[in-house]
């Protein structure tokens, strides 16, 4: 078994490693799950989506570097991008430290059901799990 992942119960999931928060004014944060920095390393570059931008859900929006390898982030529903973590263009390495607290853009959702039909956290332990075998 491989070792337990940190998965918050109070955040929703996607099957590409995006964790979403529900914020008090309605919008959503993004940002990568542990489990997705553990696999790609060291952060050495973010690219956050433009504000304003119109996403489809599962759209790739941004894209993060570590030493290993790039991946691409994916929009969890469909929304407009209404800000970005511009910390993270000067210290991409903060979300290795927090992945949970270094989010990469905020979006307002077209309907809020959407975000509420994402994985749980219990859910989202079965994905990495099945990758683990």
């Amino acid at each position: 078994m491989s070792n337990p992942v940190n998965i918050p119960g109070n955040l929703k999931f996607t099957s590409s490693h995006e964790w979403v928060k529900t914020e008090a004014d309605g919008t959503v944060s993004i940002g990568i799950t542990q489990h997705a920095q553990e696999l790609l390393g060291d952060m050495v570059f973010v690219e956050t989506p433009e504000v304003g931008r119109k996403l489809k859900a599962k759209e790739e929006c941004a894209v993060v570097e570590s030493v290993k390898a790039a991946a691409d982030i994916y929009a969890p529903v469909n929304g407009v991008v209404t800000a970005v973590n511009s910390e993270l263009d000067s210290t991409p390495e903060d979300i290795n430290a927090d992945p949970y607290g270094s989010w990469m853009f905020r979006m307002k959702p077209d309907n809020p059901a959407d975000v509420a039909a994402l994985m749980d956290a219990k859910a989202y332990q079965a994905v990495v799990d099945s990758e683990a075998h």
